[in-house]
């Protein structure tokens, strides 16, 4: 019999690691299931506890897994130091799962996946695991952004990826494992990449380079399809939200609700604008049902979506929740969208920090990059919210954009300094500090985005298949860190947060890269060798993957899945931006430009 476990300890997070029963103990609507007559199927997120449990695609799995009455699913962590590698739920090693679900969402997380098979004894490479799947010997499936944006550099560690979104994908790969025999590997992997969409089992697709070591095209096993179409969730009756809530994570004891999933507004490097095509907003009784579903005593709520829902949704939601008492916040907001109603709203839950994202440093990058954002935008944000008593404003912003020149900063920083002079002028007359935080990160091509073709720290185009070394590129990533430091690093009030180009040069290579990479994560978890060492380990470079320039028609290796979306689409947006045209929003009901919506 299962059921789903209430909190029994709802203290602040801890700054210890936790033994397995203190975080039971602290969580609400963990599933417990008696293992008798049931499949084990572990879920392992890459990444310590407080890290996956903040995330909300991999609660949804867990939940999903767990409905199932043939299922009895238990999530599995990184451990802390001197920790066991064991489940949550009941403490059970990964050897005892005969089915291991990895749900994989950031580049960051790849080498904790090869870490993860070399310290729980279980074969990393799939060609090396028997034909007959049981507990020790399992069956890997991968799901996650990382599955459908370019699956290659997991694919020797995995036997399948599902390829989209878990609500409709999951219900047919439960069948299978819970109706039929697990004695046979390849058939099953052949059966469901053959018969059905949204599976790909990367064992039977065979990869070809050319004599420049530079990747050339999968040759599909005969029968199997030439790429795997991505399945979306068309709509839905509960929209997304929190499936167990703990104050050792991020969000703590914050409710999460989906708002929707994908985003119009089309920005030339945001992957999630494309691989989430269509953009859906999901129906009000369906954001109001899932904010039905959250346990007593919880009153925070998190409304998370790439983009905000219409302005009638947002009135019937805040006048729901303001019936509950309850206070509300936002993953981020758009400049442009801060109307005189949201901020009321945000005033009302008491909120003190929002983050807004100009991205690309001046008007004219912005341009480039299709965000369409001003100056005016951005400093009338700052005002309305500072007036409604919002004191901590974070801005995110992009180095190494493509076409970007130092005047490009140069005008962020004039920016920055007119926010800061128009929040602390607010503060001051109330008698509150303001502060402005800057996070800064390095551009990293993405696939499935217009700027998958650009080299990583290139600001102008190359030739085609020419490319830049990765030393220079992070050298003048460095070089406009300096700058910025210098400019705004010594203000009061300030703060300034860089990531470290070498690392976004080394996610560049992943978010681009070929399934040779697997061999190069596999050596970093067994040596201990850094990324670069690793790579040079296997006759690899940087360079055939994240510093070079792609043509039209380059071959990618992430063609393998089909988004539906246009080669030629993606290229005429590239060669907009240079043009500084922008593209306007999508409209679902009458566009067909790209592709997605000509089915």
């Amino acid at each position: 019999m299962d059921r789903k476990r209430q909190a029994t300890s709802r203290s602040v997070p801890s700054r210890r690691g936790l033994s397995r029963a203190e975080l039971l103990d602290r969580e609400q609507g963990t599933y417990l299931k008696k293992w008798q007559g049931l499949l084990p199927v572990g879920l392992f997120y890459p990444n310590r506890y407080q890290v996956g449990m903040s995330n909300p695609g991999f609660q949804l799995v867990y939940r999903l897994l767990n409905e199932h009455e043939g299922l009895v699913c238990e999530r599995l962590f990184l451990p802390e130091p001197n920790q066991a590698l064991v489940s949550v739920e009941s403490g059970r090693p990964p050897r005892d799962f005969p089915i291991i679900f990895i749900s994989v969402s950031f580049e960051h997380d790849y080498a904790n996946l090869a870490r993860f098979f070399l310290a729980s004894g279980l074969e990393p490479l799939a060609r090396e695991r028997r034909e007959e799947i049981t507990p020790g010997n399992p069956l890997v499936v991968c799901g996650g952004v990382a599955a459908f944006m370019n699956p290659e550099p997991l694919a020797p560690l995995v036997d399948i990826f599902a390829v989209g979104e878990a609500e409709p994908l999951l219900p047919t790969l439960i069948g299978q494992l819970a109706g039929n025999d697990l004695g046979d590997r390849r058939r099953l992997l052949t059966t469901l990449n053959q018969d059905y969409q949204g599976f790909y089992a990367p064992g039977l697709y065979h990869p070809l380079y050319d004599g420049k070591g530079r990747f050339e095209r999968l040759e599909p096993e005969a029968g199997l399809p030439e790429r795997i179409r991505r399945i979306g969730l068309e709509s839905t009756d509960y929209s997304a939200h929190s499936e167990l809530l703990t104050p050792e994570t991020e969000f703590a004891d914050l409710y999460l609700t989906e708002l929707g999933r994908g985003c119009s507004r089309g920005c030339r490097f945001c992957a999630a604008g494309f691989i989430y095509r269509p953009p859906r907003l999901w129906d009000i009784e369906a954001i109001l049902n899932s904010l039905k579903e959250r346990p007593d005593g919880i009153d925070r709520i998190g409304l998370l979506g790439m983009e905000m829902t219409s302005r009638d949704n947002l009135d019937m939601i805040a006048a729901n929740l303001s019936a509950d008492g309850c206070s509300l916040s936002f993953s981020s907001l758009r400049a442009d969208r801060i109307s005189d109603n949201l901020v009321g709203l945000l005033s009302d839950s008491s909120l003190k920090s929002v983050a807004i994202a100009p991205d690309g440093g001046s008007e004219r990058l912005r341009r480039v990059i299709n965000k369409q954002l001003t100056a005016t935008d951005l400093l009338g944000a700052a005002e309305k919210l500072t007036e409604a008593g919002i004191h901590r404003l974070k801005l995110y912003l992009m180095i190494g954009l493509p076409t970007e020149a130092l005047e490009d900063l140069e005008e962020f920083v004039n920016l920055a300094l007119r926010i800061r002079e128009v929040m602390h002028a607010i503060g001051r007359s109330r008698g509150r500090l303001t502060e402005l935080s800057i996070s800064v990160n390095s551009f990293v091509p993405k696939p499935w985005t217009p700027f998958q073709y650009h080299p990583f720290g290139g600001a102008g185009e190359l030739a085609a298949e020419h490319t830049i070394e990765g030393r220079e590129a992070v050298r003048h990533l460095k070089e406009k860190i300096t700058y910025l430091r210098s400019r705004l690093g010594s203000l009061p009030n300030l703060r300034l947060k860089f990531d470290n180009p070498d690392q976004a040069l080394f996610q560049a290579v992943l978010s681009r890269g070929d399934r040779r990479l697997a061999e190069v994560l596999l050596n970093m978890a067994d040596s201990g060798i850094s990324w670069k060492q690793a790579l040079k380990q296997s006759g690899l470079g940087e360079q055939l993957f994240a510093t070079r320039q792609y043509a039209q028609h380059s071959p990618l290796d992430w063609s393998i899945v089909d988004h539906g979306i246009d080669d030629d689409y993606l290229w005429r947006e590239y060669r907009r931006s240079f043009e500084q045209k922008t593209t306007a929003p999508c409209d679902t009901g009458v566009c067909r430009i790209c592709g997605v919506c000509r089915d």
